[in-house]
């Protein structure tokens, strides 16, 4: 009973000013693991989420009033107002909420943009739209449970194909493919 309280109570804050995006968010993560999921549709409603002002550069957050513990963002860079990059450098800046991870996602793919973002503190920087298979991606970042139990049983499949394809290989008097 205690992995599903602690389980429960991992919570991912998804920011996106797109109400697709936002579901489609909530949707993978909830069915990849059992988080709690928050969305807003901004970066200043993510700040007050996170009990921040949008004017703060790198205070304490002000006392808020959630009892819900804010584990991992995933936020859109391209939102009117603050940019995901923003809300980024905002969490990062705040040394009570600096060791939050946060998982930036852009419909568009801008080399640049995404070396900003993982060198300003991004933990991962995903291409929409999101897929479940992403969803792996976030793994090191969520609790253990269904995600991990996924990942372990598509690498089981594997390592049972590979000795599949090994076995038939010696079978038929030849030895198994090296890869250099």
């Amino acid at each position: 009973m205690a992995v599903a309280a602690e389980e429960a109570q991992f919570h991912v804050l998804a920011v996106d000013d797109s109400l697709i995006d936002r579901k489609l968010i909530e949707r993978l993560l909830k069915s990849s693991s059992s988080c709690q999921v928050t969305t807003v549709d901004s970066g200043s409603k993510a700040l007050q989420m996170l009990g921040l002002r949008e004017d703060e550069e790198s205070t304490s957050p002000v006392p808020a009033d959630k009892n819900i513990e804010v584990n991992l963002v995933m936020t859109d860079y391209c939102m009117p107002g603050m940019t995901g990059y923003d809300l980024l450098k905002k969490i990062k800046g705040s040394s009570s909420l600096k060791n939050i991870p946060v998982v930036i996602m852009s419909s568009e793919n801008v080399p640049s943009r995404t070396t900003r973002c993982l060198e300003g503190g991004a933990e991962e920087f995903f291409l929409k739209p999101i897929k479940l298979s992403d969803m792996t991606r976030l793994t090191p970042y969520l609790p253990k449970g269904k995600l991990q139990d996924q990942q372990r049983e598509s690498s089981n499949d594997n390592n049972y194909s590979n000795k599949s394809k090994d076995f038939c290989l010696r079978r038929q008097g030849r030895d198994s493919p090296v890869i250099a």
